[in-house]
């Protein structure tokens, strides 16, 4: 409540006025009306040139009222903090005002609306200036017919024979945005036949219209300039030549070797194997001049560890046979490097320290090959344990990860290698961590590969051919094995699964589609991943022993086997530059079978925290109405095997680099088997619903551009684990103790 008088406050403060001029007034609103129900008045608002302060929400000045906290005297130290933080008076400009009106109007007709006209409504009073823009479009017009105009036969016969291509068609609006993309297309696709002297500068429109009719006929255009520069622009070029110049400039080179068609030139010592270029360079002797091939030059050199940057120099070579040369210089990056890092710790109030140091060769058998290790020690001081001898956290890290910069799979064809940018990765690490109540004994490893298609950018792709994991308990206290491990309640059935020895071997894959455009941006997460097949096989041929539960082990230890599919989609819609809403659903389950009867723990999924529903701590929430009653076990306890999450955020900048969020999140974890010791966790379709957790809250972020610090408050608003009465809807009677729940996290939710 306080807050809130403090926004109402501060938006209501002073009057802006007395920081004008004798003649100025101050722009108080701006807004765009369409007088056809087929123009969409907020699509046009970006070619408004003048808009009045921002508002927090759309509803209040705050960044202004800020602003007016100070005093007209700019000299004091306090105004200027003041005005810093806040949004000066936006005074009105009539020039602005007839520049909107000419922007409305062109991009009206450029939609097609050839007769369209936009005007402005301006009333002043009290100093204060209110503009309502209002938009005529008149008759849309479109092609009645489309006719072809060009001076040469052969680019005629290229440009017809990608018809079924074309953006153009009988019966489109008139429409600049297409005419453009038309043009776009027709001049890539002329740039990667050969055709390098050619560009946009050769495709035109014209539309000629008849008096009283919407029809209009169409005509594309493409015709060489009147100049003499020009004259080569129908002409098709192949490359003479391609060379590398490694990490010198041009005519520096005292030694060359020559490979797949590609010469390589260095001074003093060749850092990388001569196949690595024929494998990361596009462009070959004796080929068509294709722009594409050039782009994705770029793309692999760029890909490459030890490169720093590239530079492609196209020089025509031979006029006369329409020739061109190719010079690549790449300069490398240090191949070598060692970082530490040293980071504090903070768990439930124990403090603690952790270092790293790691080590980087970028080149380790001169095909670009990053090889990675790292050692990392942490120590945190935990208090407040009783029935424990050792008060303290110990952790110590291995890792090694080698990466090579192509597909390294056998029988791989080159021809495919080469259309995608690829790395596979081979990676080990090992963990021994110690803490008072049990030591644990890490090691997992890894074969891995990520690629990008240069026609669908969008798309990354991740696939562990072999993923192993392999957890060792050498050590349980007696302490922890009497409270949490033994004992015939079934409670304590999924603590134990997760403190014994566990072997994980799993085939997974990912991908990750990302979307970007002026209307904001959308994003798409989709991974699965089988475990335990291929130990379930080998364990039949060879006649593995089971152990007293039935299960088949490998080297004395039981080994999972599950199912899991997962799907994150999360989309922003930009409403001015200042505001937004994002959205966000997510789904995921996971199903044991065979050798096992529960997902392993760090595979199950759990739900609130700082990127899920707000109003409940991490893992504090679910599985479905189920209800905890011992807070040392929740934490397992509290998870499942399948998950939903539904997230709402309404985004706005509020002053300097602080922007405010207002967001509604639901979820909830189930069981898809009905568990002893996880009452009312199992997922009814008849009953799921009225599982669903809600919370709603406010959020600060503090962007610095290259991260982003984010708190969140959440307050519960349906509470499943209540099934009905006032508590099953706090948002009712809400209890700020009992309902609020407060985060901090790096980086927005979604």
């Amino acid at each position: 409540m306080s807050l809130g008088l403090l926004v109402l406050f501060v938006s209501g403060s002073c009057s802006p006025v007395r920081f004008l001029g004798e003649d100025e007034t101050i722009l108080a609103s701006v807004g765009v009306k369409s007088d056809d129900r087929r123009i969409k008045a907020g699509d046009f608002r970006p070619y408004v040139r003048q808009e009045a302060n921002s508002r927090w929400f759309n509803l209040l000045k705050v960044s202004l009222g800020i602003y007016c906290l100070s005093g007209t005297d700019s000299t004091k130290r306090v105004n200027r903090f003041f005005r810093r933080m806040g949004e000066a008076p936006v005074v009105y400009d009539t020039a602005l005002t007839d520049y909107s009106c000419e922007a409305l109007t062109a991009a009206l007709r450029a939609k097609g609306y050839l007769d369209a006209t936009a005007g402005a409504d301006v009333r002043t009073s009290r100093r204060r200036t209110r503009v309502r823009y209002v938009l005529s479009p008149g008759p849309l017009y479109y092609a009645d017919s489309i006719a072809f105009d060009t001076d040469n036969e052969a680019v005629r016969q290229k440009i017809l024979s990608g018809a079924s291509r074309s953006l153009l068609h009988k019966g489109m609006p008139i429409d600049i945005s297409r005419l453009e993309n038309e043009r776009k297309r027709i001049v890539t696709e002329l740039q990667n036949d050969g055709y390098y002297a050619f560009n946009k500068e050769f495709v035109g429109f014209r539309v000629d219209t008849v008096s009283g009719e919407q029809g209009a006929l169409l005509t594309l255009s493409v015709k060489k300039p009147d100049r003499p520069a020009a004259d080569k622009a129908y002409s098709r070029y192949r490359f003479r030549s391609v060379r590398i110049f490694e990490n010198i400039a041009r005519g520096q080179e005292t030694d060359s070797v020559a490979y797949d068609g590609i010469k390589v030139c260095w001074s003093g010592h060749r850092h990388f194997q001569r196949r690595l270029y024929a494998g990361h360079v596009a462009i070959r002797p004796d080929s068509l001049y294709r722009d594409a091939s050039v782009q994705r030059t770029y793309s692999l050199l760029g890909g490459l560890p030890a490169v720093g940057y590239t530079s492609v120099r196209i020089m025509p070579a031979d006029t006369l046979r329409n020739l061109l040369d190719a010079d690549v210089t790449v300069k490398l990056n240090k191949m070598h490097s060692i970082s530490a890092e040293l980071e504090g710790t903070n768990t439930s109030g124990d403090l603690g320290a952790a270092v790293s140091v790691s080590y980087t060769n970028r080149n380790l058998f001169r095909g670009s090959e990053s090889l990675t290790l790292k050692v990392r020690g942490a120590y945190e001081a935990i208090t407040g344990l009783e029935g424990y001898s050792g008060q303290n956290y110990v952790e110590l890290n291995a890792e090694a990860a080698l990466r090579f910069p192509v597909f390294a799979f056998p029988g791989m064809m080159h021809n495919w290698r080469r259309r995608i940018r690829a790395t596979s990765e081979i990676s080990l690490l090992y963990s021994s961590q110690d803490r008072p109540e049990f030591h644990r004994r890490l090691l997992t490893a890894a074969w891995a590969y990520r690629w990008t298609k240069p026609l669908r950018p969008q798309w990354t792709h991740r696939y562990d051919l072999l993923s192993v994991n392999y957890v060792f308990m050498p050590w349980i206290s007696d302490t922890f094995r009497e409270n949490y491990l033994e004992g015939d309640d079934p409670r304590y059935a999924l603590l134990r699964n997760s403190y014994e020895n566990q072997l994980i071997m799993k085939m997974a894959y990912s991908g990750v589609w990302r979307k970007k455009n002026g209307q904001g941006t959308q994003q798409l997460r989709v991974g699965a991943e089988v475990a335990g097949n291929l130990l379930q096989g080998l364990s039949v041929l060879a006649g593995g022993r089971r152990n007293a539960d039935g299960q088949r082990e490998i080297f004395n230890v039981p080994f999972s086997q599950y199912a899991r599919l997962d799907f994150d989609y999360a989309r922003s819609i930009t409403i001015n530059e200042r505001n937004s809403i994002a959205f966000r659903t997510a789904f995921g389950i996971a199903i044991p079978y065979g050798n096992s009867q529960i997902v392993p723990y760090e595979r199950r999924y759990y739900t609130g925290g700082a990127n899920s529903v707000r109003g409940w701590s991490v893992r504090g929430l679910g599985p479905g109405s189920y209800v905890g009653t011992d807070g040392r076990t929740d934490f397992v306890m509290q998870t499942g095997n399948l998950k939903l999450d539904l997230s709402a955020e309404y985004r706005t900048a509020l002053f300097w680099k602080i922007s405010g969020a207002a967001f509604v999140d639901a979820g909830n974890v189930w069981t898809t088997r009905n568990y002893a010791d996880q009452p009312g966790g199992q997922f009814r379709l008849s009953a799921f619903y009225r599982e669903i957790a809600v919370a709603y809250g406010l959020g600060v972020r503090l962007n610095f551009d290259y991260f982003v610090l984010r708190f969140d408050g959440g307050m519960k608003a349906v509470n499943p684990a209540v099934a009905s009465g006032p508590l099953h809807y706090p948002i009712v009677h809400p209890d700020f103790r009992r309902d609020f729940t407060l985060h901090f996290a790096v980086g927005l939710p979604f």
